[in-house]
């Protein structure tokens, strides 16, 4: 698989290329016909209109929905809160763009908007991956309690809003100075970092192990490893009161959010972290464009199964969404609703 020619820094092509008529297949000026048929680019499109409508929906849903009510506003619901943000951020600057470009079949915006785009996409979804492992974390520290009586306090909680921006920085920035770039990926109609070629100019392969170790690697260690230990804390509960059924319940509940959780995680960045592997790994080798294209949508789609996971299936934040958006009465849930933080550590064994 060989580059574009040296002067052309702008895309990436594993086809022939005519040098003399370049524009002919730039994706920021032409559809990208030769790439893929009419029916997966309206495809494409449909589906990121999808995750633009529901990822900006039911991100602004979680926002709002903790400014009104004030239960919500826990310390441990704030990383939730800094989660749907990213979300946010993600479907506005990330989804939105990429359904105006797959619905015209080449990315309209242009290079300088396709910097943008990739680095608010980037930017975002790794607010949005240490966002999960900061969320692993908490639970981890509050139920497990590897510290003893640790005390989650506000400015832990601030502390936890902050980090992942703060890294996310770290991550995003690089292409814009220099090490890799931001150009169009897959079938050229959403923009990520240059995973394709060999540029020494860029130093592609080294930006791409960084964000493969720095960004995935650690954030889904955590995701293990705390969750892990929450697991064998509950198991060790709901072991020491076999004659509770309400523990034995809350036991099963967390299994089954825990496997949903890191399914959730894999199917989002999994494959977006294992082709961007395999390309580099593989240079010279030639793959399908159209296959490309479905770890950059997939990690796209992390903005609407985020709040799925975390937010629907905490049931406080589920029954305030349901009085606001329908009006249903739910005082008398309330009175035995708590959040599932809550729930799980009151079967957790003391230490």
């Amino acid at each position: 698989m060989k580059s574009v020619p040296e002067f052309q820094e702008d895309f990436f092509m594993p086809i022939p290329l005519d040098t003399n008529n370049i524009s002919a297949y730039s994706p920021f000026l032409v559809p990208q016909d030769h790439l893929g048929h009419h029916a997966i680019y309206m495809a494409m499109a449909a589906f990121t209109f999808f995750l633009f409508v529901a990822g900006t929906s039911i991100n602004i849903l979680t926002i709002v929905c903790t400014i009104q009510f004030k239960k919500l506003r826990s310390h441990l619901n704030y990383i939730l809160v800094n989660l749907a943000v990213a979300n946010l951020w993600v479907s506005l600057f990330g989804s939105s763009l990429a359904f105006v470009s797959f619905w015209n079949k080449y990315f309209i915006f242009g290079s300088l908007g396709c910097k943008i785009e990739g680095f608010a996409s980037t930017f975002g979804g790794m607010v949005s991956l240490w966002s999960l492992s900061v969320v692993a974390l908490e639970r981890w520290l509050v139920i497990c309690k590897p510290l003893g009586n640790f005390t989650f306090k506000t400015h832990h909680a601030i502390i936890g809003c902050i980090f992942p921006w703060f890294f996310a920085l770290a991550a995003g920035l690089p292409p814009l100075f220099g090490w890799s770039r931001y150009i169009p990926e897959g079938l050229q109609c959403s923009c990520g970092p240059d995973w394709y070629t060999t540029n020494n100019k860029y130093n592609n392969e080294s930006y791409v192990m960084f964000l493969f170790c720095f960004c995935f690697a650690v954030p889904f260690g955590t995701i293990l490893f705390c969750y892990g230990q929450l697991l064998i804390t509950l198991k060790l509960a709901a072991k020491a009161q076999a004659d509770s059924a309400s523990t034995q319940k809350a036991e099963r509940e967390v299994t089954k959010m825990v496997v949903v959780m890191v399914f959730g995680f894999l199917l989002c960045w999994g494959p977006y972290a294992s082709f961007s592997l395999w390309v580099i790994s593989h240079r010279g080798e030639q793959f399908d464009l159209r296959m490309a294209t479905i770890p950059s949508v997939l990690s796209k789609s992390s903005t609407v199964y985020n709040p799925v996971i975390y937010v629907l299936m905490n049931k406080q934040f589920r029954s305030c969404m349901m009085k606001m958006v329908c009006g249903k009465n739910i005082e008398e849930d309330e009175a035995s609703t708590s959040s599932q933080v809550t729930q799980v550590s009151s079967v957790a064994p003391e230490k």
